[in-house]
């Protein structure tokens, strides 16, 4: 029986450029586990006007990298209102595009996969940033000219079908994976302990400031339930004057595995997600998590983690409390691990190619 050749894939790598948060990570993750694979022949785009040089320094060990030197704003404007121009006319042809970010770059012949990560911005439209004014109006253009659509939970490919008329039958749902490293992360060490400020005891939050993380109930519920200990943010964007709140910016992923083992409760407050890396990640190194009880935090944290009513002050507060107050048994800890080894990134890419030859397919 003759092997079906390679898939000529050519991936959205823009996330890749700078400090990665969940976009970044997933894009990264992805592009290792394609590059891997005997039935994929990966190439990686930048969009960007000056910085996509840097992409080939950042791709798995023989990934090859292309550029648009065109500014991401301006392609935008332009696949907003017709296809043009087209990826393969600075990337050469390939079977499958894939926008790794919410938008699929216009091609002449090659298939579209788009990554939808979450539609929260589509009921908060006034806290996208000027420059992403037009996402909403962009995602719905990607999702209607994708052969298939890709979404990290069935939560979000419900809220994808309806809010943006996609067919069921054209969405694929990939979940995210965990790496390995985090089931051998350790505590962080008193030299990382003093460098980056980081008291004995803490609770924990992952991810970038902004609305719909919901920091706003956390540090409520912080504040009125005494007892606890400090409150730490991780992530970009943080700028706390809260006595009992501290902010340690952007970390690295060695160090930022060590934080979350040491930790004493991960809690992710958020209003709506799309995944939730840090849920899974935390249960890989044994750390209890409390999170908002939205639908795609309810679906991967499979019963796992304690789901508190979005905004509610009192019952948060209550959770963080049970979080410290009573530990987790051996027998817990084990389901929660292996929970959490469920999700592969090796899965992940598996299913991603599906996805790549379904729209070959259509």
């Amino acid at each position: 029986m003759a092997r079906a050749r390679p898939v000529r894939v050519l991936l959205d790598g823009t996330p890749l450029l700078g400090n990665r948060t969940g976009v970044g990570r997933y894009t990264a993750a992805l592009a290792e586990e394609l590059a891997s694979m005997s039935d994929v022949d990966m190439r990686a785009v930048a969009f960007t006007l000056r910085g996509w040089r840097k992409l080939r320094r950042v791709l798995p060990h023989g990934s090859r990298a292309r550029g648009m030197p065109v500014s991401a704003r301006l392609l935008r404007r332009c696949w907003l209102r017709a296809p043009f121009p087209p990826v393969e006319l600075f990337a050469g042809f390939t079977d499958v595009v894939h926008g790794t970010n919410f938008v699929l770059p216009a091609a002449m012949r090659a298939r579209g996969v788009l990554t939808i990560h979450d539609l929260a911005f589509l009921d908060a439209p006034d806290e996208l940033p000027p420059s992403d004014a037009e996402l909403p109006q962009l995602v719905a253009r990607s999702a209607s000219r994708a052969a298939v659509v890709v979404t990290p939970t069935q939560a979000v490919a419900e809220v994808t079908a309806e809010r943006l008329d996609v067919p069921v039958d054209k969405i694929a749902v990939t979940p995210l994976g965990v790496d390995l490293a985090w089931f051998t992360a350790r505590p962080p060490s008193e030299a990382l302990r003093r460098r980056i400020g980081l008291p004995k005891s803490y609770l924990l939050f992952v991810g970038g400031a902004g609305p719909r993380k919901s920091l706003g109930w956390l540090l409520k519920a912080h504040e009125a339930t005494s007892g606890l200990p400090p409150l730490v943010l991780a992530g970009p964007g943080h700028h706390s004057r809260h006595e009992n709140v501290r902010s340690i910016g952007y970390l690295s992923d060695v160090d930022l595995r060590s934080v979350v083992a040491g930790a004493a409760a991960l809690v992710l407050p958020s209003r709506d997600e799309g995944f939730g890396l840090p849920v899974l990640e935390a249960m890989a190194c044994d750390v209890p998590v409390v999170c908002s009880d939205v639908p795609a935090l309810r679906e991967i944290s499979g019963g796992h983690a304690s789901l508190v009513p979005f905004g509610d002050v009192e019952a948060m507060g209550v959770a963080l409390t049970a979080a410290l107050e009573n530990p987790p048994t051996p027998a817990t800890l084990a389901d929660r691990r292996a929970h959490a080894a469920e999700f592969t990134w090796r899965r992940t890419a598996q299913l991603t190619v599906a996805a790549y030859r379904r729209a070959m397919a259509t």
